[in-house]
């Protein structure tokens, strides 16, 4: 195993800044497939990152329940009613950067939905029920792929205890990034970041406060809108998980009860300190 590096805002990748005749076809296109039955804020959150942190275009491909809602709160995302796989193909074509699994659920339309994904070979984030379905044999991941397990999801993909997990989380978020053949973010306290080839990340920040539902969804917008502006996979990584745990760390004076939904407008905050639009 290579040395394990600390990231800080120093030796963090930066995004180009935007030409004065930049336009969004020119920012990438996000497709996030999420939100089975009763799960519809996930994507939301997701596709809510994605926007606030540059990418040119975000669709939404979800259940027609959560159609009306999404538009209402997100009237930027193309929101699309999907009840099969074969009306996925076409918001696929357009897509640069796939997003799977936030409140995807395990049905036989999740289980549909991934399946089609997998035949794209545009970078994917792969995610929550897409890790679950993953380690169950259902499918395999494309080439170009990046997951973002947390302990238990992880345990799950190595067939171990999530205990196993957190007793050596350097050597199982290696085991991942080698056994699926991609970059693995593996969340939780000092989040990391590793690669097939054997390099490792760790994110020596964030709070407690963040422990909550669709912390996960969030970054997973994040880590994509990164990919379409054109970073790599690890540096999109390595990045967005920093900017993610900063925020936490920004909203933790709020205490108990901070919602995923408030980072979104943090993290563009930090990005654009980070990484101007504008040179």
């Amino acid at each position: 195993m290579k040395n394990i590096r600390s990231i800080h805002a120093g030796n963090l990748p930066r995004l180009t800044p935007r030409l004065p005749d930049t336009h969004k076809g020119l920012l990438g296109h996000v497709l996030i497939i999420a939100g089975d039955l009763g799960m519809g804020g996930a994507g939301l959150l997701s596709a809510q990152a994605a926007l606030r942190c540059g990418a040119g275009m975000v669709s939404l491909a979800t259940r027609e329940q959560h159609v009306s809602a999404a538009l209402s709160r997100l009237p930027e995302v193309m929101t699309l009613a999907i009840n099969s796989s074969a009306q996925l193909r076409p918001p696929l074509q357009r897509a640069s950067v796939i997003v799977v699994g936030p409140g995807l659920g395990q049905t036989a339309w999740s289980r549909a939905l991934l399946s089609t994904a997998t035949q794209q070979s545009v970078p994917q984030v792969w995610d929550a029920d897409a890790l679950n379905l993953l380690a169950q044999g259902i499918c395999n991941q494309p080439q170009q792929c990046i997951l973002t397990p947390h302990p238990g999801e992880a345990a799950r993909l190595l067939n171990i205890r999530t205990a196993q997990v957190q007793a050596n989380r350097n050597n199982a978020a290696l085991q991942i990034a080698e056994r699926y053949n991609a970059v693995v973010v593996l969340k939780g306290h000092h989040s990391l970041i590793a690669t097939p080839a054997g390099d490792l990340s760790c994110v020596e920040r964030g709070h407690p406060v963040m422990a909550g539902a669709g912390f996960g969804d969030v970054l997973s917008g994040v880590i994509a809108a990164l990919l379409a502006q054109g970073l790599p996979a690890y540096s999109a990584s390595c990045l967005a998980v920093w900017l993610h745990a900063c925020a936490g760390e920004h909203l933790a004076r709020q205490g108990r009860g901070l919602a995923a939904s408030d980072m979104c407008h943090t993290i563009s905050t930090l990005l654009e300190e980070h990484s101007p639009c504008q040179a």
